[in-house]
């Protein structure tokens, strides 16, 4: 089984990854002996993953891909968008981030939000771009303890729980890394 490289630090992506590719090994880059941080400087999702792949790519000379992820909000322009992770500050956390999300929208009556993700496969030199997109709406307040990121705010279309209060299983055949993802094991699956 040929190893391919996970570009993320996020053990819990990593393993919601790792849960749907079944016909390569996924590696993390901490196998890889390599705990640095990757600059996330593009503003778009498909230049941050690109950003990311490159960089373990010409580093390791290895086959990788890397997703970068965002939560985009209608009434607030698009935000938190490709700045999601660091919304509340350059060093903030989940809950700083969702406690910013929630403040932002006491007074607003539209809701509605995606979640999106592009992941970038860099394979046999060859760049590919796979992207997915789950509408929804952001709640009043936190509902749930599974997932991470703003999972327990989101809830998404046709259903009536978060991302945090349903099974990595049920999330995962529902969210927009999921959809990515699934794109890429198809393309991957056609390589062997």
């Amino acid at each position: 089984m040929n190893n391919i490289c996970f570009v993320t630090g996020n053990y819990n992506k990593l393993n919601e990854v790792k849960s749907l590719v079944k016909n390569f090994n996924i590696i993390s880059y901490a196998d890889l002996n390599f705990h640095g941080v990757i600059p996330e400087t593009e503003d778009t999702l498909e230049g941050n993953s690109f950003l990311k792949s490159k960089f373990i790519n010409d580093k390791f000379k290895i086959d990788c891909f890397s997703d970068d992820s965002g939560l985009f909000i209608e009434s607030l322009g698009g935000e938190p968008g490709v700045n999601s992770a660091r919304y509340a500050s350059s060093n903030s956390d989940s809950e700083e981030n969702m406690n910013l999300v929630l403040k932002k929208l006491e007074n607003k009556t539209n809701r509605n939000a995606s979640f999106e993700t592009c992941i970038c496969l860099i394979i046999n030199n060859s760049i590919n771009y796979f992207k997915g997109s789950v509408k929804g709406i952001i709640t009043h307040k936190k509902f749930g303890k599974r997932g991470f990121g703003y999972d327990p705010i989101f809830i998404p279309k046709g259903y009536s729980k978060t991302f945090a209060e349903m099974t990595i299983d049920k999330k995962n055949k529902i969210s927009h890394r999921s959809i990515a993802i699934k794109k890429l094991v198809s393309y991957l699956n056609k390589l062997n």
